[in-house]
Protein backbone atom coordinates (compact mmCIF):
# COMPACT_ATOMS: atom_id res chain seq x y z
CA UNK A 1 0.00 0.00 0.00
CA UNK A 2 2.74 2.09 1.03
CA UNK A 3 3.90 1.79 -3.10
CA UNK A 4 0.33 2.96 -3.77
CA UNK A 5 0.51 5.73 -1.71
CA UNK A 6 3.75 6.70 -3.59
CA UNK A 7 2.57 6.75 -6.79
CA UNK A 8 -0.34 8.23 -6.21
CA UNK A 9 1.56 11.29 -4.49
CA UNK A 10 3.75 11.35 -7.58
CA UNK A 11 0.75 11.42 -9.92
CA UNK A 12 -0.98 14.30 -7.89
CA UNK A 13 2.14 16.41 -6.92
CA UNK A 14 3.60 16.05 -10.26
CA UNK A 15 -0.33 17.51 -12.02
CA UNK A 16 0.06 20.63 -9.49
CA UNK A 17 3.88 20.67 -10.26
CA UNK A 18 3.44 20.76 -14.32
CA UNK A 19 0.68 22.97 -13.65
CA UNK A 20 2.56 25.71 -11.90
CA UNK A 21 5.56 25.50 -14.43
CA UNK A 22 2.93 25.96 -17.42
CA UNK A 23 1.73 29.26 -15.75
CA UNK A 24 5.70 30.60 -15.93
CA UNK A 25 6.05 28.97 -19.13
CA UNK A 26 2.95 30.62 -21.04
CA UNK A 27 2.43 33.66 -18.17
CA UNK A 28 1.50 35.83 -20.96
CA UNK A 29 -1.29 33.60 -22.65
CA UNK A 30 -2.86 33.09 -18.86
CA UNK A 31 -2.17 36.88 -18.12
CA UNK A 32 -4.36 37.53 -20.91
CA UNK A 33 -6.89 35.00 -20.37
CA UNK A 34 -7.00 36.43 -16.36
CA UNK A 35 -6.95 39.93 -17.83
CA UNK A 36 -10.74 38.99 -19.24
CA UNK A 37 -11.83 37.71 -16.89
CA UNK A 38 -11.72 41.20 -15.01
CA UNK A 39 -8.51 39.83 -12.46
CA UNK A 40 -6.95 42.68 -11.39
CA UNK A 41 -2.89 42.86 -11.92
CA UNK A 42 -3.18 40.05 -14.10
CA UNK A 43 0.35 39.21 -14.76
CA UNK A 44 0.86 39.25 -10.89
CA UNK A 45 -2.18 37.06 -10.14
CA UNK A 46 -0.67 34.54 -12.74
CA UNK A 47 2.95 34.65 -11.24
CA UNK A 48 1.43 34.34 -8.06
CA UNK A 49 -0.94 31.49 -8.69
CA UNK A 50 1.68 29.60 -10.24
CA UNK A 51 3.97 29.85 -7.56
CA UNK A 52 1.20 28.52 -5.16
CA UNK A 53 0.59 25.63 -7.34
CA UNK A 54 4.06 24.90 -8.10
CA UNK A 55 5.29 24.55 -4.68
CA UNK A 56 2.39 22.89 -3.47
CA UNK A 57 2.97 20.23 -6.43
CA UNK A 58 6.48 19.93 -5.31
CA UNK A 59 6.11 19.61 -1.13
CA UNK A 60 3.16 16.30 -2.62
CA UNK A 61 5.81 15.13 -4.79
CA UNK A 62 8.50 15.59 -2.23
CA UNK A 63 6.59 14.46 0.87
CA UNK A 64 8.35 17.61 1.87
CA UNK A 65 6.16 19.49 4.51
CA UNK A 66 3.29 17.93 2.52
CA UNK A 67 0.49 19.64 5.01
CA UNK A 68 2.04 23.37 4.10
CA UNK A 69 2.04 21.88 0.39
CA UNK A 70 -1.70 20.61 0.41
CA UNK A 71 -2.90 23.73 2.12
CA UNK A 72 -1.01 26.11 -0.81
CA UNK A 73 -2.90 23.59 -3.35
CA UNK A 74 -6.31 24.38 -1.35
CA UNK A 75 -5.89 28.04 -1.60
CA UNK A 76 -4.72 28.24 -5.42
CA UNK A 77 -8.15 26.27 -6.07
CA UNK A 78 -10.45 28.60 -4.02
CA UNK A 79 -8.93 31.31 -5.35
CA UNK A 80 -8.75 30.45 -9.20
CA UNK A 81 -11.77 28.36 -9.36
CA UNK A 82 -15.04 30.79 -8.90
CA UNK A 83 -12.74 33.79 -10.90
CA UNK A 84 -11.51 32.05 -13.72
CA UNK A 85 -14.13 29.26 -14.63
CA UNK A 86 -17.58 31.16 -13.34
CA UNK A 87 -19.59 29.00 -16.19
CA UNK A 88 -22.57 31.06 -14.32
CA UNK A 89 -22.02 34.09 -16.40
CA UNK A 90 -21.07 32.88 -19.62
CA UNK A 91 -23.68 32.89 -22.20
CA UNK A 92 -22.32 31.36 -25.17
CA UNK A 93 -23.14 27.27 -24.41
CA UNK A 94 -20.03 25.52 -25.75
CA UNK A 95 -17.73 27.81 -23.63
CA UNK A 96 -20.39 27.74 -20.73
CA UNK A 97 -19.86 23.44 -21.12
CA UNK A 98 -15.89 23.91 -20.95
CA UNK A 99 -15.73 26.63 -17.88
CA UNK A 100 -18.40 24.25 -16.10
CA UNK A 101 -16.18 20.81 -16.89
CA UNK A 102 -13.12 23.60 -15.12
CA UNK A 103 -15.42 24.52 -12.48
CA UNK A 104 -16.41 20.61 -11.75
CA UNK A 105 -12.85 19.09 -12.05
CA UNK A 106 -11.17 21.91 -9.89
CA UNK A 107 -13.99 21.29 -7.19
CA UNK A 108 -12.93 17.60 -7.12
CA UNK A 109 -9.77 18.55 -7.01
CA UNK A 110 -10.16 20.86 -3.81
CA UNK A 111 -12.05 17.78 -2.62
CA UNK A 112 -9.27 15.40 -3.18
CA UNK A 113 -6.76 17.76 -1.53
CA UNK A 114 -9.16 18.28 1.82
CA UNK A 115 -9.14 14.39 2.07
CA UNK A 116 -5.00 14.15 1.43
CA UNK A 117 -5.21 16.80 4.63
CA UNK A 118 -7.27 14.65 6.83
CA UNK A 119 -5.01 11.35 6.04
CA UNK A 120 -2.23 13.17 6.47
CA UNK A 121 -3.14 14.10 10.34
CA UNK A 122 -4.74 11.10 10.71
CA UNK A 123 -1.44 9.09 8.81
CA UNK A 124 1.36 10.55 10.13
CA UNK A 125 5.11 11.49 8.36
CA UNK A 126 4.42 10.50 4.96
CA UNK A 127 6.10 7.08 3.86
CA UNK A 128 9.20 7.54 1.51
CA UNK A 129 9.39 11.25 1.92
CA UNK A 130 12.40 13.99 1.15
CA UNK A 131 13.18 14.68 4.93
CA UNK A 132 13.12 11.69 7.70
Amino acid sequence: MIYLFLFARILYGGFFLMKGINRFSKRTICAQSAAAKKVPAPMVAVLGSGSLVMVGGLSILLGLYPEIGLWLIVAYLVGVTPVMHNFWSVSDPNQKAMEMVQFTKNVALLGATLMMVVFTNFLGPWPFRMVQ
